[in-house]
C-alpha cells in the first residue's frame, strides 16, 4: 500500500516541512492540553496575524472572557477564534482559492476543531493534519477521480472531517459557503464518502469554484461582447449559448441566454435581445414546461416565463432535463432574492448584500455541478433563497437574515465607529460579508462611492462559541425538514399510479362515511317508517332543545378521545397495514371506453351548467318580463321571511321539508311539486350567446 498511500496522502517535501514544524512545536508548546493539530494550527494563525502564540491567546481571553472561563470548551473556542481571525486576513487576497496553502490551512482548521485537545486527539493520527498532494484535475468528475476519492477515504479515514467542523470553519469564508446552505453543501460534497469530507474532495471543490469565479469575472469584464447594457449595480451570473431555443407563439429562435442579478436576457441570432425582468414586481411566474415538435408536449426540458411585461409567455428550451433544472433553479434564486428585497424594502447595502448571497450561491452550485457531475449532487439546495422557500419555517430564516441586514445598516450609519473598530470588535458584532467579498473580486453591486472596500469597512458573519439567531432559525427549520422527509417517505411507500386503484383506496378509506350516508338515505326514503319516525322525533327534539350548536364540538371531542385512546394503547407500535380491495383488471379497450364515457359525462355536465347560467342571465336581465316578475316576487317573499322569522325556525322547516318529502303522506304532493318546478325551469329560455373571433372579442372590450 506504500505507493498508493504516497500518491494519495502526500509527497516527500510536504511531509518534511510538516515534520520540521512539528519538531519546533514539540520543542516549545506554550499552550498546554492542546492536541498536536490544534497547536500547529494556532502557530500557523499566529504567523499569518504577525503575532506570537501568547499574544493571540491573550487576545482571545481579553475579547471573549466568557468562553475562556469554560475549561470544557476552551481549546475548541480558542481554535475557532484563531481560525476566524486568520481567515479574515487570508480571504482578503482575491486569488486565495487558487492557493494550495489555503486549502491545506482550512482543512487543518477543521481537523483541529474536531480534536482540539489531548482528550479528543485519538480521533486523528499522530500527524493528523492534512498533507495531501495536489492532484491534476484535467479529468474533471471522472470515474478515476471518484475511485481515488473512495480509496483515499478508506485508507486515511482519520484525515476526514465531519459536518460541524466544516460548518464552523468554512462559514467564515463567504466564497466557500453560506451559513444558510453550509449543511447542504457538506451533504453534496460527501454524497459518495459516507458523510465524511476528505481533503481531495474539498480541494477539488475549491479549485472548481475558483475557475467558475475567474470565468465569470472574465465575462463580466467584457460588456462589449453582449448586445445589451448592464444597469448600475447589475452583474452577470451565468451565460449559456449551448442549444438554447426560444419559443414564442409559432416562432423558434436559437440564441444565447444570460442571467444577471436583475433580469434574464436572450440574444437571438441576428435579431436582437429580449429581456425578462426579475427585479420588479411584475407578477413573474417561472415554471418547468414540456416541449415538442409542432406544439406537442413530449420532452420535459423547457422553462416557461410569464409576467405583466410580456404579452405572450416565453418558453426557453434546453438541451436536456438536467440542464433545464440547473437554469430553472438559478432563475428562481434571483427571482426570490429580488422578492425578498421588495418584501422588506431593502436599499443600498442591504439590497446589494442580498443579491451577493444569491450570486455566490449560484457560483457555488455551478462549481459543485461541474466538479462532481459524475456523483449524486443536490446542487439546488445550495441556493440560499431557494432553500429558505423550500424548507418548513423558511420564512423564519428570511426574518433572521433581515435582522442581520438591519444590523449591517445600523453599523454603516455609524461609519466612524466601523473605521476604527478592531478585528476583535468585529468578531463580537457579526454581519454577512458576501458583498465585501464580491466587491474585492471586481463584481460591483454598488456605486463606487458606496463600495465598502473604498470606505475601509470590513464585516463578518462569525460567532465564536455561540449560535447566532440566523443559525438558530436554520437549525429549527432543518429539524422540521427531517420530519417532512420522513412523512414524504411514507407517501412513496403507498404511492398508487392508476386511477382505478386510487378510487378503490378512497372507497375503502371512506367506507364508514359511505355507510352513514346510506343509512341517512334509507331513513329519508321512509322504507322503514318506524325508524324514520324515531329519527324525525330525535331531530325535532335536538332542534327544540337548541343542541344544534353542540354537534360540531361533540364531533371534535369524540375524534380527540379516539386519537388519545389509540395513542395510549398503541405503545409506539406501527399501525396495521390498510388492506384495499383491488379493482377488476381491465384491458386497454375497456380503459379507453371508460375514458370516453367519462369525457362524455363531463361534457354533458359542463353543457348543463352553461345552459343554467344563460337562463339565470336571462332572468336577471329581464329578457322575459313575465317570468322575471314571478321570480322577483318570490325572492321578495323569501327576503321578508328571512327578516321576520328566526333562523332556527327556518332551519327546522327546511330540514322537515327535505326529510319528510318521501313520507307516505307527502310523497305524492312532493313529486307533483318537483315535477312542476322542473317543467317551469324547462320553459325558461336561455339568453342568446355568440362565439366571437379573437379580434372582435378584443375590440368589444
Amino acid at each position: 500500500m506504500g505507493i498508493l498511500e504516497l500518491v494519495l496522502l502526500g509527497g516527500g517535501d510536504k511531509k518534511e516541512e510538516e515534520a520540521e514544524m512539528e519538531g519546533d512545536l514539540a520543542a516549545s508548546s506554550p499552550i498546554p492540553n492542546l492536541s498536536s493539530v490544534a497547536s500547529l494550527v494556532i502557530r500557523r494563525c499566529s504567523r499569518i496575524l504577525l503575532l506570537s502564540v501568547e499574544q493571540l491567546q491573550q487576545s482571545f481571553e481579553d475579547e471573549l472572557p466568557d468562553h475562556s472561563n469554560q475549561p470544557t470548551s476552551y481549546a475548541r473556542n480558542l481554535v475557532e477564534y484563531c481560525a476566524h481571525k486568520a481567515l479574515r486576513v487570508e480571504t482578503q487576497r482575491p486569488d486565495h482559492l487558487a492557493d494550495k496553502g489555503f486549502s491545506l490551512l482550512t482543512f487543518d482548521m477543521m481537523l483541529a476543531w474536531e480534536a482540539p485537545d489531548t482528550e479528543t486527539e485519538f480521533l486523528l493520527d499522530e500527524n493528523g493534519f492534512s498533507n495531501c498532494p495536489e492532484v491534476d484535475n484535467d479529468d474533471e468528475g471522472s470515474l478515476f477521480y471518484a475511485s481515488v476519492t473512495r480509496l483515499a477515504s478508506q485508507i486515511d479515514g482519520k484525515k476526514t472531517v465531519g459536518l460541524e467542523a466544516f460548518a464552523q470553519i468554512v462559514s467564515a469564508c463567504a466564497l466557500v459557503a453560506d451559513p444558510i446552505t453550509v449543511h447542504n453543501l457538506f451533504d453534496a460534497l460527501t454524497s459518495s464518502s459516507g458523510g465524511r469530507l476528505h481533503f481531495l474532495i474539498y480541494d477539488k471543490y475549491l479549485k472548481r469554484l475558483y475557475k467558475v469565479l475567474k470565468s465569470m469575472k472574465h465575462i463580466y469584464g467584457r460588456p462589449q461582447s453582449f448586445n445589451f447594457s448592464l444597469a448600475d449595480g447589475e452583474i452577470i451570473l451565468e451565460v449559456d449559448a449551448k442549444s438554447i431555443l426560444q419559443h414564442t407563439r409559432i416562432s423558434t429562435r436559437p440564441g444565447r441566454l444570460t442571467l444577471t442579478s436583475h433580469a434574464l436576457y436572450f440574444e437571438a441570432s441576428g435579431i436582437g435581445t429580449s429581456k425578462y425582468d426579475l427585479s420588479k414586481d411584475l407578477k413573474q411566474v417561472v415554471n418547468c414546461e414540456l416541449t415538442g415538435p409542432w406544439g406537442a408536449r413530449f420532452f420535459d426540458n423547457a422553462i416557461i416565463c410569464k409576467s405583466d411585461s410580456v404579452v405572450e409567455p416565453i418558453v426557453f428550451e434546453f438541451s436536456g432535463h438536467s440542464h433545464r433544472d440547473y437554469w430553472f433553479a438559478i432563475i428562481q434564486e434571483v427571482l426570490r432574492a429580488n422578492k425578498f428585497i421588495r418584501k422588506y424594502k431593502l436599499k443600498r447595502f442591504q439590497r446589494a448584500e442580498s443579491l451577493s448571497k444569491a450570486a455566490l450561491g449560484i457560483f457555488r452550485s455551478r462549481a459543485v455541478k461541474e466538479a462532481f457531475h459524475g456523483m449524486p449532487s443536490h446542487f439546488k439546495s445550495i441556493l440560499p433563497f431557494n432553500l429558505a422557500e423550500k424548507l418548513p419555517k423558511g420564512d423564519k430564516i428570511l426574518e433572521a437574515l433581515y435582522n442581520h441586514l438591519e444590523l449591517m445598516r445600523i453599523r454603516f450609519q455609524n461609519h466612524d465607529g466601523l473605521v476604527t473598530a478592531s478585528y476583535e470588535k468585529q468578531l463580537t458584532g457579526p454581519l454577512s460579508d458576501s458583498l465585501y467579498t464580491l466587491t474585492r473580486m471586481g463584481f460591483l453591486l454598488l456605486k463606487k462611492e458606496d463600495n465598502p472596500e473604498e470606505n475601509g469597512v470590513l464585516v463578518g458573519n462569525i460567532h465564536v462559541g455561540e449560535t447566532s439567531p440566523l443559525q438558530l432559525a436554520i437549525r429549527e427549520s432543518v429539524r422540521y425538514s427531517g420530519r417532512v422527509e420522513e412523512a414524504r417517505a411514507t407517501l412513496y411507500q403507498v404511492k398508487v399510479e392508476d386511477i382505478d386503484t386510487n378510487l378503490a383506496a378512497i372507497k375503502d378509506l371512506l367506507f364508514p362515511l359511505f355507510e352513514i350516508g346510506k343509512l341517512l338515505h334509507l331513513l329519508a326514503a321512509w322504507e322503514d317508517p318506524f325508524k324514520s319516525r324515531v329519527f324525525l322525533f330525535l331531530i325535532l327534539y335536538i332542534l327544540y332543545r337548541g343542541w344544534v350548536r353542540y354537534i360540531l364540538p361533540c364531533f371534535f371531542l369524540s375524534a380527540a378521545v379516539y386519537m388519545f385512546w389509540h395513542k395510549h394503547h398503541s405503545g409506539g407500535k406501527p399501525i396495521q397495514v390498510f388492506q384495499v380491495t383491488p379493482p377488476p383488471n381491465r384491458n386497454p379497450v375497456e380503459l379507453l371506453l371508460m375514458l370516453q364515457e367519462g369525457v362524455s359525462q363531463l361534457q354533458t355536465n359542463v353543457r348543463t351548467g352553461t345552459i343554467s347560467l344563460l337562463k339565470l342571465r336571462a332572468l336577471l336581465l329581464a329578457a322575459f318580463p313575465k317570468t322575471t316578475q314571478k321570480v322577483a316576487i318570490a325572492m321578495v317573499i323569501v327576503a321578508v321571511g328571512f327578516t321576520l322569522v328566526p333562523f332556527g325556525h327556518i332551519l327546522t322547516l327546511v330540514l322537515l321539508e327535505l326529510y319528510t318529502r318521501k313520507m307516505p303522506v307527502r310523497r305524492e304532493s312532493s313529486e307533483k311539486l318537483v315535477r312542476r318546478i322542473k317543467e317551469w325551469w324547462n320553459r325558461v329560455p336561455a339568453a342568446p350567446i355568440q362565439i366571437a373571433r379573437p379580434e372582435e372579442h378584443n375590440s368589444s372590450r
